[in-house]
């Protein structure tokens, strides 16, 4: 269990003045000019040692990544983008940063942008977020004014931060989609490779990083990495944020420390399952896009990346939806169906077709209109979207069908059955159910 001094986000629930007197209190902004002097290779084998993983889903290590950079700047300028599109339902852990610690991302982003060899910085928000964004540019005039960041400033390295609202599309949260929208272009994916960090934003080396996993930069730097990797199990370690939601006592967003289990985390933070932990049916541990896992095999687990793959789930955004008995899992697949359907760019045809047909098979399953051939049949297109698009999309589609199939298939058998039945005698005559 995480204990309050080891908190980063000392302000998550806008307790206090987000603003920049209160939050150097907290700590944000002391030695920023130290760090940023140690020099990139210093600050890449620091965040590699804390073993920082993404914080936007893909769990990839962080300092790694941020080595992938070319080591020297040529004629084209280096760029950072900080991902705050937020879009995967179930998350809402970004925002709380914007709106009431946003001078951590700030100087996050200054460190990070150091390590990178990088002037300037875009932050990508969602269409939707408004109070979040007019958060970021007043805590971003704050930092210009007391000459934290810009030309000449205290800290010694040259930074701009820009502050980027899109339109509210989901697929702009893959990486190289927000990267053509920042462009001003239809925001749709690139083929890889070329890789961001070889030909990004404008042709120019580029890294994308989730805005978790920048604003924990500086806490890190200045505790020390092994403070950060001293939490969780090896490979997945530090704090991390989760927004838990359903069918809990207490919904909430809190930082915990990562592989705690889902019953601590639960009990400790959101006064337990509705109805009690024997109501408890299945939980999403990551968000809309992962699997999910039934209660038996969840109770207990650790909540983190290893456990949660070993789980064929995922931790993804940590975005944890809580169902109990009194849910229609086919319902919420297919509505999580719909989703992925409607917010598909269709640029590769499996995706734009499969996702379509997946979300209407449902639909039938839901109200029983199905054949129990037809199970087998989405599972099979299901397979052939995941892994055959140019982005994670078709997988995040596909993911969750899979799941219900894998644990909750004879749900679907037993809808299927009690539709039939009673269309089963015709005019008196016994026919088959199919």
């Amino acid at each position: 269990m995480l204990q309050d001094k080891d908190r980063i986000f000392t302000n998550l629930y806008g307790a206090h003045d987000p603003g920049l007197e209160e939050a150097k209190k907290r700590g944000a902004w002391h030695l920023t000019r130290e760090m940023l002097a140690q020099g990139p290779d210093w600050l890449c084998n620091q965040v590699k040692e804390s073993g920082l993983r993404g914080r936007g889903g893909a769990g990839f290590p962080t300092g790694l990544k941020w080595t992938f950079m070319p080591k020297s700047v040529g004629e084209r300028p280096h760029y950072l983008v900080v991902n705050a599109d937020e879009s995967e339902p179930g998350t809402c852990k970004d925002r709380e940063i914007m709106r009431h610690d946003p001078h951590l991302l700030i100087e996050g982003c200054m460190v990070a942008s150091r390590a990178m060899r990088a002037h300037h910085c875009y932050v990508y928000l969602r269409g939707e977020y408004i109070a979040e964004r007019e958060a970021l540019e007043k805590a971003v005039k704050e930092a210009y004014e007391a000459k934290l960041i810009g030309k000449d400033n205290v800290n010694g390295w040259d930074f701009d931060i820009y502050v980027h609202h899109g339109a509210g599309a989901y697929i702009c949260g893959e990486e190289t989609a927000l990267l053509e929208s920042l462009e001003g272009k239809k925001g749709q994916p690139r083929l890889k490779p070329p890789f961001p960090a070889n030909a990004g934003l404008y042709g120019c080396p580029t890294t994308v990083n989730n805005v978790e996993s920048i604003a924990v930069v500086p806490t890190i730097l200045r505790r020390g990495a092994s403070w950060f990797a001293g939490f969780g199990r090896p490979n997945n370690t530090g704090t991390k944020l989760f927004c838990i939601s359903g069918h809990v006592n207490a919904p909430c967003n809190v930082e915990e420390e990562m592989s705690i289990t889902f019953r601590d985390l639960i009990d400790t933070h959101c006064g337990g399952i509705r109805g009690g932990w024997d109501n408890l049916k299945a939980v999403i541990p990551g968000g809309s896009s992962v699997p999910m896992v039934p209660a038996e095999q969840i109770m207990d687990a650790h909540m983190d990346f290893d456990t949660l793959r070993d789980l064929q789930s995922g931790l993804g955004t940590a975005a944890v939806i809580v169902m109990d008995k009194s849910t229609d899992l086919i319902q919420a697949i297919s509505r999580i169906a719909y989703f992925y359907k409607h917010e598909s760019c269709g640029q590769c045809t499996p995706c734009r077709e499969g996702t379509g047909w997946m979300w209407r098979v449902l639909e039938q399953m839901v109200k029983g209109e199905a054949h129990h051939a037809d199970i087998d049949k989405l599972l099979d297109v299901s397979k052939q979207v995941e892994g055959h698009t140019i982005c994670a999309l078709g997988d995040a589609a596909a993911w969750p069908v899979q799941g219900l199939i894998r644990h909750f298939r004879h749900e679907i058998e037993d809808r299927i059955t009690q539709y039939r039945a009673p269309r089963a005698l015709v005019q008196g005559h016994t026919v088959a159910a199919e």
